[in-house]
């Protein structure tokens, strides 16, 4: 059976029942299992780096030869800004007896003093089971807070209080993004279709095809490994309602155009479906494919997320080409109620356009001056790209939020009364053999404040060295410094040194992030370059579009970056642009595929100019609609308090508008008018043979107004 005749199935007199009845099995073993999803994520992909990373392979050796380095710290920091006080000092000699029933081992270390006399810190591990860990945290924090003497601030912070206030933050996030995100669909579907029905059924469908999605992605994460972690369950949800809506808008607009075509609604939406279903599956290839380009990344949370956003564009476009022309199909024409699309036996002998005032008259200023018009427009789009400057790259921890959480206070408390690497030493594991000569090594690397003793491991056979740095573990200094602790302990000879700790394991995600940028962008782009010239049969159309994306994503970044600078949080999280790219790219792409389809259809009718210009009139409102449904629900990420997912949002709603509103609105349609049919080159619509001359009852071309 070919693709067009499976498409058609649904529009069917008998083959629509089939196809709901498949859906209601379908829904009723996907929903218990979509549920479960969360019981699958392992947020700990979140951090990770790849295993061949020096700072991983350092985590590995220390947690071989000393077990209990794989046990998270909690740090809990007393400060007095005019010095502790007696009354201070008793409350963290009762904390401390306190926190030992905590402890795994049921031991914290003494107090640490700080120079000044203004801080204490108390440290101690935490057990390594997580609900476990989770309830000494919250336990901790309750002793923290009772019975404080006034004046005395104090904060819980370390890996383990760090990511209790992440999991604390994102309590009920899941439902709160869902419901910010079907409210935002519902109600741009009610201002779009000003039906007080028909908004409800892609609504219903792509909340359908959310459960199929999380449920192939929770029986791939139990049966087959698929990494699934909170940042990529999040994009899912995003994904499918953005995507999902946009092809039902395009179809549905079809279908509109159809009914008043054929009498009978099955003839109608078979005919939408012949003529929209290739569109459609080319938009959900690219995406699709765009995000399994990368599984060539290394950092392991952007690889995870490819797959996972892969099933829900598959989910998303099953569903759209399926149940929805079904239920359209079954419930008829009274859908479009008050603006019922009649039948017209003459309508192809009408002026199509002159349903499509605004956009008529956006073609007439395209097809005047298209040179004028894409000159502009690439001006424009340019002059944006500036905003870039606002921007840098790297994420400091105590930003992460967009609200302040304890373990940030913490952190900014202990910055300001111990050195600035205290809370994140450097360490070096080595040989015990070389353990004096390392030590020796490290001491002469300037930026080191301080360095331990060997630790020796219980089998004798690994020290660990601590080195404090003087700055701040996060910063470019910091870095240089554990660049030139490498360099220094790695020339000891036999002594198999390996430099870990949170500066290190910050400097190998810089060098994966800008590796995976050197792979997966020219990897996204060639794949969505062959998508495009398999799908319009050219080389000239598809390059072009190509070029567009990418000013695209670079006047996006820079419009962002000014909104991100504004709203304070300008310093990217490393992964940020690699996954704004690739969802810039291969979403922006949708929408001059859908702009691009219609006008080598058209132009194979009625001639280039004329095709194009009638494609932009009858796809510009339901294209800018799509698009503005998608730009709102990635906006939908700003409801979570983590400020890379803020930055995210931000850079593909804006991305996403500026594609809509601007590249396929003005650019694209300019450019390949000023090209002709050298745009289609060396299909053979480029050729002067394959040039039809418009029709007698065909629109006449439009010019400016």
């Amino acid at each position: 059976m070919s693709s067009q005749r499976l498409a058609g199935a649904p529009s069917g007199r008998r083959g629509k029942y089939a196809v709901l009845v498949l859906w209601l099995l379908l829904l009723g073993v996907a929903g218990p299992l979509a549920v479960k999803l969360t019981e699958v994520q392992d947020n700990s992909t979140l951090g990770a780096l790849p295993t061949g990373a020096e700072s991983t392979r350092a985590v590995q050796r220390a947690e071989a030869a000393f077990p209990e380095s794989r046990r998270q710290l909690a740090i809990a920091v007393y400060v007095r800004d005019t010095g502790l006080t007696a009354a201070d000092r008793a409350k963290v000699d009762a904390d401390r007896a306190d926190f030992a029933r905590h402890a795994e081992g049921g031991v914290v270390s003494p107090p640490v003093p700080s120079k000044d006399g203004r801080a204490l810190l108390l440290s101690f591990p935490t057990s390594d089971d997580p609900d476990r860990r989770a309830d000494a945290v919250a336990a901790v924090k309750e002793r923290l807070a009772d019975g404080t003497p006034p004046g005395l601030r104090t904060a819980l912070t370390g890996e383990a209080a760090a990511e209790h206030d992440v999991f604390d933050a994102f309590g009920g996030m899941d439902g709160a993004l869902l419901l910010a995100t079907a409210v935002t669909v519902a109600l741009l579907l009610l201002i779009t279709y000003r039906s007080p029905v028909l908004w409800l059924i892609p609504l219903i469908v792509v909340a359908v095809a959310n459960q199929l999605a999380g449920a192939v992605v929770y029986l791939l994460a139990r049966h087959a490994g698929l990494a699934v972690d909170f940042q990529s369950q999040t994009i899912l949800t995003v994904l499918v309602f953005g995507v999902g809506v946009d092809y039902a808008l395009l179809l549905i607009a079809r279908y509109r155009e159809e009914l008043r075509r054929h009498a009978d609604r099955h003839t109608a939406m078979a005919a939408a479906m012949r003529r929209s279903y290739g569109a459609i599956c080319a938009s959900a290839a690219t995406v699709a494919i765009g995000l399994l380009c990368l599984l060539a990344a290394d950092m392991p949370a952007t690889r995870g997320l490819g797959p996972v956003g892969a099933v829900g564009i598959g989910a998303a476009l099953l569903a759209m080409t399926t149940l929805l022309p079904a239920v359209l199909v079954l419930f008829g024409r009274w859908l479009f109620w008050p603006f019922v699309p009649r039948y017209t036996p003459d309508v192809d002998t009408t002026d199509r356009a002159a349903d499509h005032g605004l956009w008529r008259r956006i073609a007439g200023l395209v097809g005047g001056r298209p040179r004028a018009v894409w000159i502009g427009t690439a001006a424009a789009l340019i002059a944006l790209t500036f905003g870039t400057g606002a921007l840098s790259i790297g994420l400091p921890g105590d930003e992460s939020f967009t609200t302040e959480v304890g373990s940030v206070t913490g952190q900014r408390l202990i910055a300001a009364h111990y050195p600035g690497g205290s809370t994140a030493p450097a360490e070096v594991l080595a040989t015990a053999g070389a353990a004096d000569r390392v030590v020796a090594a490290a001491r002469t690397v300037p930026g080191v404040a301080e360095v331990s003793a060997p630790e020796r491991s219980a089998d004798g056979g690994w020290v660990r060295v601590v080195a404090v740095l003087d700055a701040d573990p996060e910063s470019d200094a910091a870095r240089d410094t554990v660049t030139g602790l490498r360099a220094a302990v790695h020339a000891v000879p036999g002594a198999q040194a390996l430099v870990g700790g949170r500066t290190s394991a910050l400097l190998d995600e810089e060098r994966t992030v800008d590796r995976d940028n050197l792979v997966v962008i020219p990897l996204v782009l060639a794949v969505v370059l062959i998508i495009l010239v398999l799908l319009l049969r050219a080389l000239v159309a598809p390059l072009l579009l190509i070029a567009s994306v990418v000013l695209s994503y670079a006047a996006a970044m820079g419009a962002a970056g000014l909104l991100l600078a504004a709203m304070g949080h300008p310093r990217l999280f490393v992964g940020v642009p690699l996954q704004a790219f690739l969802f810039l790219v291969a979403l922006g792409v949708d929408y001059t595929i859908f702009l691009i389809t219609r006008a080598r259809e058209e132009a194979a009718l009625i001639g280039h100019r004329p095709g194009v210009l009638r494609a932009l009139t009858v796809t510009g409102g339901v294209i800018t609609s799509a698009g503005v449904v998608l730009a709102a629900t990635f906006g939908a990420l700003l409801v979570l308090p983590l400020v890379p997912s803020v930055q995210m949002g931000v850079i593909v709603a804006v991305g996403i508008l500026l594609d809509t509103l601007l590249v396929r609105s003005l650019l694209v349609p300019a450019l390949t008018l000023d090209l002709g049919a050298r745009t289609w080159w060396p299909g053979r619509l480029s050729r002067p043979a394959s040039h039809p001359a418009p029709p007698p009852s065909a629109p006449p071309v439009l010019t400016r107004v």
